[in-house]
């Protein structure tokens, strides 16, 4: 009982300093958004995802096995559901993703391959508080909503892929990642010229009628 209290003691200890750092930080630097995070804050945010997972979520193995129907099924539901935020390659160079606060990581580097299947698993179903990353998982269980826990199985194995990432493959992603207003003008554009049509001539043509 006294090496709990002292385990405690400590933890209180690590977290008070943590805020303190914290209110130190915005009192320095404000809360916008658009700064680059100091070596400190991205500690920090570190730490806070590991934190995020409890040690038996982390020891959960993945169920899903590791197959290229598998991994093609993760790649479509990553480029239409996780690529606004985390890039089709898992980098983060994206709109989004570098107007977050923390920015996303690079999912290809050790911070993130270095996570346990299960501790990645938490994360996808759970999200991580104070930052852009959601909870995907259903409060009703595993069959209650369109993503399930199978999906976010499957998601971590394409989170394993992502070092290995093909030209190819991103190129695919590209078709399936969400479109706004301007990308489906630019695609209609695109497809009136390959089929002979002069969009500007056809404006023109509006005009003097």
């Amino acid at each position: 009982m006294k090496f709990r209290g002292v385990l405690v003691g400590i933890l209180c200890t690590c977290a008070f300093l943590l805020a303190v750092v914290a209110v130190l930080i915005v009192s320095a630097r404000g809360l916008s958004a658009r700064e680059e995070p100091s070596r400190i804050e991205k500690w920090i945010a570190r730490r806070v995802r590991m934190a995020a997972v409890p040690r038996d979520a982390g020891q959960r193995t993945n169920p899903v096995p590791n197959t290229p129907e598998v991994l093609d099924e993760a790649r479509a539901h990553w480029a239409d559901h996780c690529a606004s935020c985390h890039g089709n390659d898992g980098s983060g160079e994206s709109m989004m993703g570098k107007r977050t606060y923390p920015p996303a990581p690079d999912m290809r580097l050790p911070e993130t391959q270095n996570m346990s299947d299960g501790a990645l698993f938490y994360v996808i179903q759970n999200g991580v508080r104070m930052t852009a990353m959601p909870a995907w998982g259903s409060a009703g269980g595993a069959h209650d909503s369109a993503h399930n826990e199978t999906d976010s199985w499957k998601l971590v194995r394409f989170i394993r892929h992502l070092p290995q990432l093909t030209f190819e493959e991103k190129r695919e992603m590209e078709k399936l990642n969400p479109k706004g207003p301007e990308d489906l003008k630019e695609e209609e554009e695109e497809e009136k010229f390959l089929k002979g049509e002069d969009s500007n001539a056809e404006t023109e043509h509006h005009h003097h009628h």
